[in-house]
């Protein structure tokens, strides 16, 4: 007796099996001829779309091992060379954008270039598809929140989990080997609407994040310096944080930015991600850059991309961004000019159809040469090969053995959980507040729009979850509360303040979970206003009246909120800041506010009060201050006005104590006998050449957790330079985070390179050493530095 069972381990849906007998196609427990042929070519189709997609798959075509670029053990660049040799010219063009075409006759099938992996395995790309094989993959928190964390390992750690997860789904076909992630752009202004998705507003904390997340991605287990896990993208190069506000809109928006302001806050992430991430792609933005879109700006892509950074790998468009300069900005005349255009200036593969639609018709024109779409595709070929895509069967390499059961594993999850519980930020806390001892709260008030949400939790470029866990399910583990939404939702038109006050006069402790969600900020959404959306900040000093225990606002958001009447508002004992924490984020915020983990992280971004949304442009990119406008400048490195919150700012459980070890109180640089500066007094040395040959020096900070409850630290070294070239009045240098046990010590070390720490962007982009006295910011502790000649 023919059964079914063995085509159900491949996946074959019942639904076919049942299809066949009700048709009639089976009877008497057989099949017709035409019914097992039938079902055969279903049954491939369902296999097919259980496989991985690869080239030169030499089991099915022998032939194919007689080809050159199938060849595994030749180097990547004859491999290549090979098979554009072998290319006609249409069928270069169809590998110039994302839906790569495939060519039969060379064993090469379609693929799909465009997949996300922000914080997961995304399914916001059309190359990631979630099935009942794969239901789901592990959705950290977003961006901003694990940034908050400043765990370097951390970051890395979740980059090489997500590769994994997405290696797994690339087995069984449903994800690629290519992931747009991540976004290194500065979080330059609070009412961004991609603020969240980005690592802060800090270059060196953006690039710390950008190169361990890269790592994590495509690092191979094997330790292979030229292969590929998968292949990730820093994007939005460049000078991009602009995307619908007050009507302007990023395919049509200029930024005008200094050369200074260029090199010392937008690039270092780019720089950072292709130098020490080895990046294997960067993403050119939307904007214009200075009246010359990125996309289209050999300098910024063939020059500096390429020429400078020497990156080994593709430069990608943001999707039809090729479209938006010939329709948006009207930069060209034709469309053929446009796609001339991106081509010539470096960009190698098309995000969208604007490619393979124009290019040969540029040609014809004798607008780009096909030397050009060779360069382009050569660059895309390679990326392929250090993937092993045109090695055969992915099932025979190195994570040929991941599938299913590698995704949302339970210890997958659980670091999910963890960094939540590290990104999360105690911004307030009156004694006695948090954290509550769940044996002496009865009843606990939950309150508020997000208090009970799903979704919002995981932010933007999200995929699905393994599951989520709400703050309201997460406080209802360790102790019995009382719901009440307050809001419709977080926009908050009509708050329920009689309802939320009600329950709040019973209960012993109330927490308020608050803030936004995509509706009020995302991608092509920034805000106007930065205070709590709507009724809510009402609704939130009405229970706070009447609560007769301590009141915990908790805000979730991706940027900044104006939370000053909370932070004045002594009935309100703790406030909280959650970001967008991911699908454990309520497991997590109730891991801190029952004390079961003591919170460590810190701002990775300036909150602002309204007053500056309400005189600052946003499109005004100039980052230092102007006193002749009163224009205040831009995040903690250059801001001259008031604030709700400072960057690096967060309060533990504990109690801890800082000593310098060791720091020297002057450093003086080599100089020949004939320099300039022997002659005349110099403020600043170029940093570069014998002056900076092995200039370093040691900071050694000993820290002591002086109170009683085991907790993590992060130690920040900071700089403020001399007043010259208008540089920072502050300035990360750099970052380590400690675990100490009560009473426990440690002991924590910089190493400061002088040209590097100590130097600062002249007007022209020019690194200078500054010379003079330096005041570097260790933990809670000021130390003055002189650099000499």
């Amino acid at each position: 007796m023919l059964t079914f069972f063995p085509l159900y381990k491949f996946a074959c849906p019942v639904s076919l099996v049942q299809y066949m007998n009700d048709i009639g196609m089976a009877y008497n427990n057989h099949f017709s001829i035409i019914g097992f042929i039938l079902l055969s070519s279903l049954l491939k189709q369902v296999l097919a779309q259980n496989s991985p997609v690869f080239a030169c798959d030499v089991a099915s075509n022998p032939a194919l091992g007689n080809l050159t670029f199938c060849d595994a053990s030749l180097a990547v660049e004859n491999r290549v060379n090979d098979l554009v040799n072998r290319l006609t010219l249409g069928e270069k063009i169809g590998f110039l954008v994302s839906g790569a075409g495939g060519v039969s006759r060379l064993g090469i099938p379609k693929y799909e270039w465009w997949s996300e992996a922000l914080h997961g395995v995304a399914y916001t790309g059309p190359g990631v598809h979630f099935t009942s094989l794969v239901p789901g993959a592990t959705s950290f928190p977003q961006v901003i929140l694990t940034a908050a964390s400043f765990n370097v390992t951390l970051f890395q750690t979740i980059g090489k989990v997500v590769s994994t997860e997405a290696r797994a789904m690339y087995n069984v076909g449903l994800a690629g080997l290519t992931y747009w992630s991540p976004n290194v752009n500065i979080f330059r202004d609070p009412r961004w609407g991609r603020g969240q998705e980005t690592p802060g507003e800090d270059p060196t904390l953006t690039s710390k994040y950008g190169v361990a997340y890269v790592k994590g991605l495509q690092q191979t287990d094997d330790d292979s310096t030229n292969k590929l896990k998968v292949a990730a993208c820093c994007k939005h190069y460049t000078a991009y944080d602009v995307d619908n506000w007050k009507g302007i809109e990023r395919y049509s928006f200029n930024a005008v930015v200094t050369q200074q302001d260029l090199d010392d806050t937008f690039q270092p992430p780019f720089k950072s991600c292709v130098l020490e991430g080895a990046v294997a792609s960067v993403m050119c933005s939307y904007n214009q850059v200075n009246g010359k879109p990125t996309c289209g700006d050999p300098n910024l892509l063939a020059g500096i991309v390429r020429g400078e950074w020497k990156l080994n790998g593709y430069i990608v468009t943001d999707c039809d961004s090729l479209q938006v300069i010939f329709k948006s900005q009207n930069y060209t005349k034709t469309p053929e000019e446009a796609a001339a255009l991106g081509l010539n200036s470096g960009v190698d593969l098309n995000c969208g159809s604007w490619l393979s639609t124009y290019t040969q018709g540029a040609v014809n024109q004798k607008l780009v040469n096909e030397s050009v779409i060779d360069r382009a595709i050569s660059n895309n070929f390679a990326t392929l090969m250090r993937l092993g895509f045109f090695d055969g069967n992915p099932k025979s390499r190195i994570y040929g053995n991941l599938g299913p059961k590698d995704v949302c594993t339970p210890e997958n999850q659980e670091l999910a959980r963890e960094a939540a519980r590290q990104g999360i930020v105690l911004l307030k806390n009156t004694a006695g507040s948090l954290p509550l001892t769940p044996t002496a709260i009865k009843s606990l008030a939950v309150i508020g729009p997000n208090a009970n949400v799903t979704k919002t939790m995981i932010g933007n470029y999200e995929g699905i979850p393994c599951k989520y866990t709400t703050p309201l399910q997460g406080l209802t583990a360790s102790v019995a509360t009382i719901y009440k939404p307050g809001c419709a939702d977080v926009s908050c038109n009509t708050a329920q303040i009689d309802d939320a006050k009600q329950i709040a006069t019973t209960a012993d402790a109330v927490v308020l979970v608050m803030g936004s969600d995509q509706s009020i900020e995302k991608e092509s959404l920034d805000r106007t206003s930065i205070t709590l959306p709507g009724q809510q900040s009402i609704l939130v000093a009405e229970v706070a009246k009447v609560a007769k225990g301590p009141v915990i606002l908790v805000i979730m958001s991706g940027g900044g909120m104006d939370v000053q009447f909370a932070v004045d508002n002594p009935k309100i004992t703790s406030i909280l800041w959650v970001g967008f924490p991911g699908e454990a984020g309520g497991a997590a915020l109730a891991d801190v506010i029952f004390g079961y983990y003591n919170p460590s992280g810190r701002l990775p971004m300036t909150w602002y009060p309204q007053s500056y949304a309400d005189v600052v442009p946003m499109t005004d990119m100039n980052m230092r201050p102007n006193p002749a406008t009163n224009y205040p400048g831009r995040t903690y490195r250059f801001y001259t006005g008031p604030t709700v919150f400072t960057f690096g700012h967060g309060l533990s459980y504990s109690q801890f104590k800082h000593h310098l070890d060791k720091a020297p109180q002057f450093v003086s640089l080599p100089l020949g006998e004939k320099h300039t500066c022997r002659l005349s007094k110099c403020k600043t040395l170029d940093a570069v050449g014998q002056s900076c040959s092995n200039m370093g020096f040691d900071i050694h900070l000993r820290v002591k957790n002086v109170g009683k409850i085991s907790g993590s630290h992060i130690i920040f070294l900071f700089t403020s330079p001399p007043s010259v070239h208008n540089a920072p009045k502050k300035h990360l240098l750099g970052f380590e985070k400690v675990h100490l046990p009560p009473q426990g010590e440690g002991v924590v070390k910089f190493n400061v390179n002088v040209c590097k720490h100590l130097s600062v962007h002249d007007e022209l982009g020019n690194r200078k050493v500054a010379l003079g006295p330096h005041v570097l910011h260790i933990g809670d502790l000021k130390h003055s530095l002189t650099v000499r000649i």
